[in-house]
């Protein structure tokens, strides 16, 4: 499975503070906004990677995460030269996608859950069809809505309704096979003259091959769009850091406990960031699995860690 970041936009909704910088660059705490995005592709075990943005934007996007080679993964880039709509990525990016099936993230979205690293690696090798996450919201009315039968099948799918047939706000993260590159390309621009993802979704719903995967209660997922939301996520990510010990979305730990870098590569990474508490961390993490006995090693990387998206011994 391939994987893309949709990160573009002017984030008119956060003017001023994204008049200079891309909505995906702005800090969420402890990090950039495009390493929580990024970390849930790689827990899946996704290792290569589309980075779409804007092409004023692209250049700090590579300035700031470079080739990926240093987390032993691959990430390219592409421009997105205005807003078009999410679906519109499977078409920027359909010579990334090839022949093989493709997860898209938004470069806004964060996730946090116990087991959702073991939900991603479950799914991504039985994609057949469409899989969308589900998240329970008290005002549905805001987001696209779906509705699944007791299989996880999805039966309806609403965008902004009046009236929900059900409180599952459709999520930022989407899993597709490989025919959403031909049905994106046969989209006509919505009234907004984008390509909307609802309408892939639709697609995939009159094929009677799309499901929902409910997120459920005890999951974190957040958006931010607004400058309430974002000061939000940065509060919650501060808080599960201090009470932890742990960092969220930590892509050095990640790289590391997915066995893409080695530990000596990951105190490396962590040294170039040593003044500041982000790789101090990264140079105990790598320090911890290095001085671990083989049976420790091997159960750290295979057993806990999995409870956390992205902080990833965490919430086991």
């Amino acid at each position: 499975m391939k994987g893309i970041i949709l990160a573009g936009g002017h984030g008119t909704r956060l003017h001023p503070i994204t008049l200079g910088v891309s909505k995906q660059l702005l800090p969420v705490y402890d990090k950039p906004m495009i390493y929580y995005p990024l970390s849930v592709l790689m827990l899946a075990g996704i290792r290569d990677i589309l980075v779409i943005s804007s092409p004023q934007d692209l250049p700090q996007f590579r300035r700031v995460l470079g080739d990926g080679s240093r987390l032993g993964i691959g990430l390219t880039y592409a421009e997105q030269a205005r807003p078009g709509g999410l679906a519109e990525a499977f078409t920027i990016g359909a010579d990334h996608i090839g022949d093989d099936s493709v997860a898209l993230v938004l470069g806004d979205n964060i996730f946090h859950g116990p087991g959702f690293s073991l939900l991603l690696q479950e799914h991504m090798p039985h994609t057949d069809g469409a899989l969308l996450f589900g998240y329970p919201v008290r005002d549905p009315e805001r987001y696209g809505v779906g509705e699944a039968d007791e299989h996880g099948q999805l039966v309806s799918i609403e965008e902004k309704p009046a009236e929900p047939r059900s409180n599952r706000a459709i999520t930022g993260l989407y899993f597709y096979d490989n025919d959403v590159v031909s049905i994106a390309r046969g989209l006509r621009p919505s009234a907004r003259g984008e390509l909307e993802i609802t309408d892939v979704n639709k697609d995939y719903l009159s094929r009677g091959k799309a499901r929902l995967v409910d997120l459920g209660r005890g999951f974190t997922w957040l958006d931010t769009g607004t400058h309430d939301s974002l000061l939000d996520a940065g509060q919650y990510i501060q808080t599960l850091e201090h009470r932890q010990g742990l960092r969220i979305a930590c892509l050095e730990e990640v790289a590391l406990r997915m066995g893409f870098i080695d530990a000596e590569q990951c105190h490396r990474l962590g040294e170039r960031l040593g003044k500041s508490g982000y790789g101090q961390y990264v140079m105990e993490i790598a320090r911890s699995l290095r001085d671990a006995g083989p049976q420790e090693r091997a159960g750290s990387l295979a057993g806990p860690w999995h409870g956390g998206l992205s902080a990833l011994p965490a919430a086991v």
